[in-house]
């Protein structure tokens, strides 16, 4: 076999086409698992590539065939204000599809409707390079799932998990972690005995029943606290407000809610009805849960970063398709835990 000579400078495809005695063409076929290549010059390019320890930088070879990835990110479609800054997180993405060479396009899904997400997975065409989804995990969703991936689309669960045999990566906060703070937050906060309420989304979403673990895990340590049957809310304000309202009407002895997913302007109203005030946890930062904890409505809100989210859901599905590494320490989402001292300034304060 012949050999490059040794100046020091990375390897080229050039340099393994004179390794193996073949053409750059038939290099190019190999690396790109294209047909029409013997068994034996693919060996002999295989070896080429190990004896000159060539990496494939996959970015300038996808800008050379000014490759396009095509993502979906399958979002709830709901008015839910953590989903509307995911959606505003993807279209800022698909603003930069040019610098990225990526257009990653929103598909709206009926919220807590696993059927629909199934569907809507099924529904991929197979020439996507990836999808995100963020939905309840089901058997049925697991299937189609499986089926995406046989169909050569790499799959993010998003937020909320689905069990690692299924997926390629998943891209949120540790769920139990974040409502282990939420316990611990709760415990810390709430002297008075009583009960604390825990008001969920669906006992089918992953990243709500994850949170619940957590929370009563710590909530454990805190006997002075009774934690009830948790109040599924749908993510729907209304719903909220009102199973709520019918919570508190049963007695004052409520000292505490922790609101694992959103309806947060139902959870608003109903203690407005309060005569006494409550320890109230909640998760994500949006313009109401902002407003609350500004006013003292909310004493802490446990936060995850839309825009982190989206954009290493993007890198990871690239990273798959292409087969290639990714640094796990930039892909870890932070826990981050927002008090009234502490919160970011929005758009419209000025420091």
């Amino acid at each position: 076999m012949a050999r490059p000579d040794d100046t020091g400078a990375k390897p080229t495809l050039n340099d393994v086409a004179r390794a193996a005695g073949v053409s750059l063409a038939t290099v190019d076929r190999v690396l790109n698992a294209r047909a029409g290549v013997r068994p034996a010059t693919i060996a002999r390019v295989q070896n080429a590539i190990a004896e000159l320890g060539y990496v494939r930088d996959t970015a300038a070879a996808n800008l050379a065939r000014r490759r396009l990835y095509e993502m979906a990110f399958l979002l709830p479609d709901t008015d839910n204000e953590f989903v509307a800054a995911l959606r505003d997180a993807v279209a800022e993405q698909a603003t930069g599809a040019s610098v990225h060479r990526t257009r990653p396009t929103v598909v709206p899904v009926a919220p807590f409707d696993p059927q629909a997400l199934a569907d809507a997975v099924d529904a991929l065409p197979a020439s996507l390079d990836g999808v995100a989804l963020f939905g309840p995990e089901t058997p049925a969703v697991r299937d189609a799932v499986r089926r995406a991936r046989e169909r050569g689309i790499a799959v993010v669960a998003l937020v909320s998990d689905l069990p690692s045999s299924e997926r390629d990566h998943f891209v949120g906060i540790d769920n139990v972690r974040a409502g282990r703070t939420a316990g611990r937050l709760m415990g810390r906060f709430t002297r008075r005995s009583g009960r604390v309420v825990v008001l969920t989304g669906s006992r089918l979403a992953r990243d709500h029943l994850e949170r619940r673990q957590g929370f009563d895990q710590v909530m454990a340590e805190y006997p002075h606290l009774e934690v009830g049957a948790s109040i599924e809310g749908r993510d729907d304000a209304n719903r909220v407000a009102a199973m709520l309202a019918r919570v508190l009407s049963e007695g004052n002895d409520v000292v505490g809610v922790y609101s694992s997913a959103a309806g947060n302007a139902g959870l608003i109203r109903a203690l407005r009805t309060m005569p006494h005030d409550v320890t109230v946890i909640a998760h994500e930062l949006t313009p109401t849960t902002r407003a609350a904890l500004m006013d003292g409505t909310f004493d802490a809100l446990i936060v995850q970063d839309a825009g982190h989210l989206v954009r290493s859901a993007i890198r990871l599905l690239r990273a798959s398709a292409d087969g290639a590494a990714f640094d796990p320490g930039q892909e870890r989402i932070r826990i981050d835990i927002h008090l009234r001292e502490n919160v970011p300034l929005s758009p419209e304060d000025t420091p």
